[in-house]
C-alpha cells in the first residue's frame, strides 16, 4: 500500500512535539512573567513595598525558578513570582506571613525574617521551644510577631511542649503554667495543657475572644486549616469573626478549660523557681507563664490634646452605634480601612480617613480597592499626609500637608496599631530586639 505522508525519521517525529511544548511552555511563562513584573512595579510606584509582618527573603542563588512557593501560598498567586527565572515577592503588603513558601521551596532558598532594611520591628527573644530570655516565662502569638491565627495556634501548643519538659512540675505551685490572654495562642495552649495533665488558668484582661474580639462585626478573617489539641482540626480558611468565636465558645464550653475574665495581669514576679502572677483580684503561684497577649492591648495613640475623651476609641466593635454621626478613622492599615468599610455600610455616617503617609502601604489590595471605590463614589473622604494635632468635642484640628485646618466631628476611631508592651515586658526582665530584616 502507497505511503501518502512523507516519512520523518525518528528524531524528526519526536523533535516537532517537544520543540511545540516547549514552545507553548515558552509563551505562558514569558506571559506570567510580565503579570509578575507589572503587580511588582505597581506595588513600587504606590509605595506598597513594606511587608506588614513576618515575610519572605529568596536567596537568588539558590532559587532555580521552580514556582513552589507561589503555588503553595495560600493567598494566591500574586504574593510570589517569578521574574528572570528567579522567586521575587511581588506584591509585599499582601503577604500575611503564612510561611507555606519556606516549606515547599526545595532548594531550601527561603528564609522567613521580620522588618526590612528601613523598618524594624521589635520582637522579644524566644528560643524555638518558645522560651524567652526568662527561664520558664514563655511567649506565642501575636506579641512574638506572629500574627495569623493557624501560626498563633500552633505556637500555643508547641510552647505548651515545651513547659512540659521544665522540671519542678505538678509540685509546689498552684498552678504548671498560668497563661496570660484568651486569643487563639492563648485557648490553644490552655487546650495543650490540660491534654497534658498541667494545671492552668487563662486570664484575659478584657472579654472572650482576644484580639478577634475586638475586630469590627461580620469583618472576614483569612487563616488555614489548624489542629486545636483535644478538639481536632478546624477547617476554616475564610471566616467571619462572629462564627470564629461561636467556635471558641464552643471549645472552652465542651473542654472546660479555665478562663477567668477582666483580669488584667500586672506583674510576673519570680519566685522560688517559679512565678507569682499578680491581678488587681489575686495572686497565682505558678512554675512558669505562657504570655499570648497580642499587641491590641496596648494600642498606639496619638499623644494629642484631648484624646482621653470617651469619643476617642481605639477599635470599632459594631458600626450601627455611630449612625448619624462624623466619624474619623486613623490610620493607613487594614483595620482601619476594615474600619471605615464597615462604617460606610451604615445608615448617615459620614466618614473621614486621615492618614500621615501618601498611600495605603501596609494594606491588603482589597481593602484598599474597597476604600478607592468608596472615596469614588464619594461615600468617605480620605485625606493623605494628614495628622490630628487635637480634638475637641464637635471637631478635630489637622495638619494636611503643612496646612492647618478643621473638621467637624462626632467621634474618633484610632487604629495605628498596636504597640509591643515594651516596658511590662523589660520590667519582668524578657530581652526585646529590633529586627531590620532577620530571622
Amino acid at each position: 500500500m502507497m505511503d501518502w505522508f512523507p516519512k520523518l525519521d525518528s528524531y524528526e517525529a519526536y523533535s516537532v512535539p517537544l520543540l511545540a511544548a516547549w514552545a507553548l511552555y515558552g509563551a505562558l511563562r514569558f506571559r506570567t512573567e510580565h503579570r509578575n513584573r507589572a503587580v511588582r512595579d505597581a506595588a513600587i510606584g504606590a509605595g506598597l513595598s513594606e511587608p506588614p509582618s513576618l515575610h519572605p527573603i529568596i536567596d537568588p542563588a539558590l532559587c532555580f525558578g521552580c514556582g513552589a512557593c507561589a503555588h503553595a501560598c495560600p493567598e494566591g498567586g500574586s504574593v510570589l513570582g517569578l521574574i528572570n527565572g528567579k522567586a521575587e515577592l511581588i506584591d509585599p503588603t499582601s503577604c500575611i506571613g503564612h510561611g507555606a513558601c519556606k516549606t515547599a521551596c526545595p532548594a531550601n532558598a527561603i528564609s522567613l525574617v521580620f522588618g526590612t532594611a528601613t523598618r524594624g520591628v521589635e520582637i522579644p527573644e524566644v528560643s524555638p521551644q518558645f522560651e524567652s530570655s526568662v527561664p520558664g516565662l514563655f511567649i506565642a502569638g501575636e506579641l512574638g510577631g506572629m500574627g495569623l491565627i493557624a501560626n498563633a495556634i500552633e505556637q500555643g501548643r508547641q510552647a505548651v511542649d515545651g513547659i512540659t519538659r521544665l522540671k519542678g512540675l505538678k509540685q509546689d505551685y498552684q498552678y504548671d503554667v498560668v497563661i496570660v490572654g484568651a486569643g487563639p495562642a492563648g485557648i490553644a495552649a490552655g487546650l495543650a495543657a490540660k491534654e497534658h495533665g498541667l494545671s492552668s488558668v487563662i486570664l484575659e484582661q478584657a472579654s472572650f475572644g482576644g484580639t478577634v474580639a475586638h475586630y469590627p462585626r461580620n469583618k472576614i478573617i483569612m487563616t488555614r486549616p489548624a489542629k486545636l489539641p483535644l478538639y481536632g482540626k478546624v477547617n476554616f480558611r475564610k471566616v467571619r469573626k462572629e462564627r470564629l468565636l461561636d467556635l471558641w465558645a464552643k471549645v472552652v464550653r465542651e473542654t472546660k478549660i479555665a478562663v477567668r475574665y477582666g483580669e488584667r495581669v500586672e506583674d510576673v514576679v519570680p519566685r522560688d523557681g517559679g512565678f507569682d502572677v499578680l491581678t488587681p483580684q489575686a495572686v497565682y503561684p505558678a512554675r512558669s507563664v505562657l504570655l499570648s497577649t497580642g499587641r491590641r492591648g496596648s494600642p498606639n495613640k496619638l499623644g494629642v490634646v484631648g484624646e482621653e475623651q470617651s469619643k476617642v476609641v481605639y477599635s470599632l466593635v459594631d458600626p450601627r452605634q455611630y449612625r448619624g454621626q462624623r466619624v474619623v478613622v486613623v490610620g493607613g492599615g487594614d483595620s482601619a480601612l476594615e474600619t471605615a468599610a464597615a462604617l460606610v455600610r451604615e445608615r448617615d455616617v459620614q466618614v473621614t480617613v486621615c492618614h500621615r503617609g501618601s498611600a495605603f502601604t501596609r494594606a491588603q489590595p482589597r481593602n484598599r480597592a474597597i476604600i478607592e471605590r468608596a472615596a469614588h463614589n464619594r461615600h468617605v473622604q480620605v485625606l493623605f499626609e494628614t495628622s490630628i494635632t487635637a480634638i475637641y468635642p464637635d471637631r478635630v484640628d489637622l495638619v494636611m500637608r503643612g496646612q492647618r485646618t478643621a473638621l467637624p466631628n462626632d467621634s474618633v476611631i484610632v487604629c495605628a496599631g498596636g504597640m509591643l508592651p515594651g516596658p511590662f515586658l523589660r520590667q519582668i526582665g524578657i530581652q526585646v530586639e529590633s529586627k531590620f530584616g532577620t530571622a
